[in-house]
């Protein structure tokens, strides 16, 4: 269910678009319970001038190794479950990928389950 994008500057190895993935995933999985089959994830590459950010915002000194991470899921889960998979992406992400945590930026988008059509034209999570 969730859609997630992760986007970063061009010119990372390929290996390091899969860690990102599975690590991304399995934080899902290990902390708000998504599904372990439940993968949708679009990869973006960037050049600098198609990659802006704030270096200092909240006085958070960000490189070009920044990752920006963007989960869209359904509404509903606790602010605790959201703060343990901010941390769980941060933290594998530095410990498998070489990201400092300063460099992982984690969006949640909260929609209503009847924004979701998985195929066939139906809203397969509507009520």
């Amino acid at each position: 269910m969730p859609l997630v994008r992760i986007s970063f500057l061009r010119g990372k190895p390929e290996s390091f678009k899969h860690t990102i993935s599975d690590v991304v995933h399995r934080a899902m999985v290990e902390t708000i319970h998504v599904p372990a089959l439940d993968r949708f994830q679009i990869i973006t590459e960037h050049g600098k001038n198609d990659f802006i950010y704030d270096a200092q915002y909240l006085n958070i000194a960000r490189t070009d190794d920044l990752v920006i991470i963007q989960i869209t899921m359904n509404a509903g889960r606790t602010t605790e479950l959201k703060k343990a998979l901010y941390h769980r992406i941060a933290e594998l992400l530095n410990q498998e990928a070489g990201v400092r945590k300063q460099d992982v930026f984690i969006n949640l988008v909260e929609v209503s389950k009847e924004n979701w059509s998985f195929g066939n034209g139906e809203a397969q999570y509507a009520t």
